[in-house]
């Protein structure tokens, strides 16, 4: 994530506040990228090693001096990029206030319609793979789910799939019967509703693998962004910016913030997994889909309990 020399951003910012408040990058990060100025016209242009370029806001408009500078280090090979920019190229997250300020710069998703055909027939026929390969494990735990407390072995949720479309997806039961008799509500870590065989079952991501009857159907993909309760789903867009852009695109059983962002239940963590929703959105490509899949595949074998998991 770290680029080899610094870049100037001014205190003014709102990237610069974004990057301090959401706690993602650490404090040594921005220390070792950032040099923050309170204007351009604080930039030695006789002394820039070590310098890499500077960030602007998308809009900011220059003074007759500041645009003298900045075409002054422009000149001696040191860029001048935007906020959007820089996040895609060294975050590889784009937080949503980016978005809104660079709306005509976010192009969704990769209109590379090949890659997309290799990425549906790959996951068509990893899916079906796996559905085979794992059903006596299916089988051992729907044994085990009945075991405990005699309850229904699946469960079955509306979420929103392909431009908001609402799509039915089905899991393994990992919580109590009548969990949510209060209402929808997210699941905490440690939740006190989970059974004894559904906290192994959410550990070893066994309780996904009848998501991939939705792989099957289309409506979902292996990779992309996680499809969420429309219940929950209508109050996270009244409150965070471009959040119904994640819908651009298929949503996925893993995807970019759920191998990138620690376990959240919150919408300050909605806000922060949208930055990378956002990014793959954007940049999907079969590489990117292979490097989550090996995240994922590293996450459960370490047993890491990384993503929120809903009820």
């Amino acid at each position: 994530k770290k680029s080899n020399n610094k870049w100037f951003i001014l205190e003014s910012n709102r990237l610069l506040k974004y990057l301090e408040e959401d706690n993602i990058e650490s404090l040594d990060f921005l220390l070792n990228n950032l040099i923050i100025i309170e204007n351009i016209a604080h930039i030695n242009t006789k002394n820039l090693d070590n310098i890499s370029g500077i960030i602007l806001e998308k809009n900011k408009v220059l003074n007759t001096e500041e645009e003298t500078i900045v075409m002054s280090i422009k000149a001696k090979g040191i860029h001048a990029i935007t906020n959007f920019e820089w996040c895609e190229k060294f975050l590889y997250r784009i937080p949503p206030i980016i978005v809104v300020e660079e709306l005509n710069t976010f192009i969704y998703p990769n209109p590379n319609i090949l890659q997309h055909r290799i990425k549906k027939i790959n996951e068509l026929l990893i899916s079906l793979l796996i559905l085979i390969f794992s059903s006596p494990v299916i089988v051992l735990a729907a044994f085990l789910i009945y075991r405990e407390d005699k309850g229904s072995i699946f469960y079955s949720q509306i979420r929103k799939g392909l431009y908001g479309k609402n799509i039915r997806i089905y899991k393994l039961r990992t919580m109590r019967l009548n969990s949510e008799k209060y209402g929808v509500q997210w699941s905490q870590q440690n939740d006190e509703r989970v059974t004894k065989i559904g906290y192994f079952l959410r550990k070893t991501r066994i309780d996904e693998i009848p998501q991939l009857i939705s792989v099957l159907k289309g409506e979902m993909s292996l990779i992309g962004p996680r499809p969420e309760r429309p219940e929950i789903d209508n109050n996270l867009k009244k409150k965070i910016p471009c959040y119904e852009n994640r819908y651009n695109i298929k949503p996925g059983i893993s995807g970019w913030a759920q191998v990138n962002y620690p376990y959240g239940s919150s919408v300050h963590d909605s806000y922060n997994k949208l930055s990378y929703d956002l990014f793959y959105v954007r940049n999907f490509s079969i590489f990117i889909d292979l490097l989550i899949l090996f995240k994922t595949i590293r996450v459960v074998i370490n047993f890491n309990y990384i993503e929120k998991k809903d009820a």
